[in-house]
């Protein structure tokens, strides 16, 4: 197969014209062609006046695509073999005691998707419902307010990544393919092929739903068996190994409350909102820390304002919605940056536990909405936040979380850019209005958060008006607070992907080993190698 590199596509041409453009790059004829396909796409923005996608296709020739490459002598082309990923193990049956996956986001899907298939048929447990039931509690929740603590925008099918933006982009290297594949599974489950080559691949939210269903029925199909509504609650050991856990209907309707399971394979894919079990995990001795992570506030533009800064006034209605990434750095040495960028998207009430208020982003497949928005948000450590403990971090996001509760009265609150930096109470919108999932009302956030993040974001903001003409306007709505950038934990695990107590397989974002739906997913697969090699009797492979 020959790859070519570097190929450019203008806004107005289609896909489908990369073809003439190929043969011509190959210096060949059309009937030598076998077969071509995109596999990277980006835009390259940096001149306003010819913005273009820049892309890489893979092409098959009928005959001598050595020979093509060393005629052609062209850095931009070359011979690559194509390698897929492969799991390390098959089962020669469900074992007796089946691994239990606590957790339905990326990481413990993934996982779960991975043993199911090789035929371990692993049992995946869900504090909250399916994505469906998930829906109806969350809309509930936007609409009058009434929360529930065990499905919510944190739990539930999917995980907190389920009413995002379904961002598919990482920095983590691919170097076997466990990224391809998690793209390839994703775009089997009904996400857009596209997905497979964009540069910043998303689902939306809206896609993203029935994708998890699809994925749901396959695992079910190949062996695997869900527990929604169904809580981990506590670890039993004996002679200090797993042996089993004990679990909680979280749904009174369903009968039983209280249940154990046996089994000597706990993975822990729990998610960065769990916090009563990250305190039942330190009672039962389970050896974890506090890390460091972000918080801040939720800043609105115009998607148009975006637009126009990014592509130019002739390009910014033929390209897609524009996205950005910023960072700064204020005045005490603090970094500042956006995180969780939503083209067109909305503001979300994110909130997990009663009389607390978090907030996220959101966006649907086409981005359409009209607004921008993204988190801005400066790193805090143990050395900030201060307290005891491995819990010290999830203790100072809820202290943020009911100062941003009581602010705004229960609603999500909001303050325009201009008052913020004076210190006042807005009264009224300038020339950008809230898109927002959940009521608002208008507070003081400086009440919200520690000054020398109020300072840090202030300063962070305006130097990113530098960059962007209008990120620091006056009207831009902020809205808080931004509390669940990432696990405020991470729970010890070795080379062997074992947490201090044998049997226990720390997972993905909650266990503070990724940061997002890429990441936590390949940590999913990672894991599900180390359990398959398990059972196989091969000492994990890290």
């Amino acid at each position: 197969m020959i790859r070519i590199t570097q190929l450019k596509l203008w806004p107005e041409e289609a896909e489908a014209d990369l073809a003439a453009r190929i043969c011509r790059k190959l210096k060949i004829e059309e009937k030598e062609l076998r077969s071509w396909k995109l596999t990277k796409k980006s835009i390259d923005a940096r001149k306003k006046d010819a913005p273009h996608y820049v892309c890489q296709v893979d092409v098959s020739l009928k005959k001598k695509e050595a020979e093509t490459v060393k005629r052609l002598r062209d850095r931009h082309i070359s011979l690559v073999k194509e390698t897929g990923y492969r799991f390390p193990v098959k089962a020669a049956g469900a074992p007796a005691l089946r691994p239990v996956i606590a957790g339905t986001g990326p990481a413990g899907l993934f996982c779960g998707y991975m043993l199911a298939e090789a035929g371990f048929a692993p049992i995946l447990l869900e504090r909250g419902g399916p994505v469906e039931d998930r829906e109806q509690a969350v809309e509930r929740f936007w609409k009058t307010g009434e929360l529930d603590p065990e499905c919510n925008v944190q739990f539930g099918e999917g995980g907190a990544g389920t009413f995002s933006d379904g961002k598919l982009n990482t920095l983590v290297r691919d170097h076997d393919g466990k990224g391809r594949r998690v793209l390839e599974l994703f775009a089997a489950m009904g996400a857009d092929e596209e997905i497979l080559y964009e540069q910043k691949p998303h689902i939306g939210t809206d896609v993203l739903k029935q994708v998890l269903k699809n994925l749901r029925g396959t695992i079910e199909a190949m062996g695997g068996e869900f527990r929604f509504y169904t809580k981990l609650s506590g670890i039993r050991k004996e002679q200090g190994r797993l042996k089993g856990i004990d679990l909680e209907s979280t749904d009174q309707t369903q009968g039983e409350k209280e249940q154990f399971l046996e089994t000597d394979c706990l993975i822990l894919a729990i998610g960065h909102s769990a916090r009563d079990t990250f305190a039942m995990l330190d009672r039962e001795g389970l050896v974890m820390r506090p890390k460091s992570f972000a918080v801040g506030l939720r800043i609105e533009h115009p998607q148009e304002m975006i637009q126009l800064s990014q592509y130019g006034e002739t390009y910014a209605g033929l390209l897609p919605p524009a996205s950005y990434k910023l960072t700064a750095k204020a005045s005490d040495g603090r970094g500042v940056y956006s995180f969780c960028m939503c083209p067109g998207g909305y503001v979300v009430n994110a909130s997990s536990e009663k009389g607390m208020t978090a907030v996220n982003g959101m966006s649907n497949r086409k981005r359409d909405g009209k607004n921008a928005n993204s988190a801005m948000i400066v790193t805090v450590s143990p050395a900030d936040f201060g307290g005891s403990g491995p819990l010290a971090g999830v203790e100072f996001q809820r202290k943020l979380e009911r100062l941003a509760f009581a602010a705004g009265s229960g609603r999500i609150p909001v303050q325009l850019y201009g008052d913020f930096k004076e210190n006042r109470l807005s009264t009224s919108f300038g020339g950008v209005s809230s898109e927002t999932k959940g009521e608002i009302c208008f507070a003081n956030l400086r009440q919200v958060l520690p000054e020398f993040i109020n300072r840090a974001l202030i300063e962070g903001i305006g130097q990113c008006g530098n960059r962007i003409a209008g990120f620091d306007r006056y009207d831009a709505v902020l809205s808080g607070v931004e509390s669940r950038t990432s696990s405020p934990v991470r729970i010890e695990r070795n080379e062997a992907f074992l947490g201090s107590i044998p049997g226990i397989y720390p997972c993905g974002e909650g266990a503070g080993y990724a940061g997002g739906i890429m990441s936590a997913a390949m940590d999913g697969i990672r894991v599900a190698e180390a359990v398959a090699r398990r059972y196989d009797g091969d000492p994990p492979k890290s």
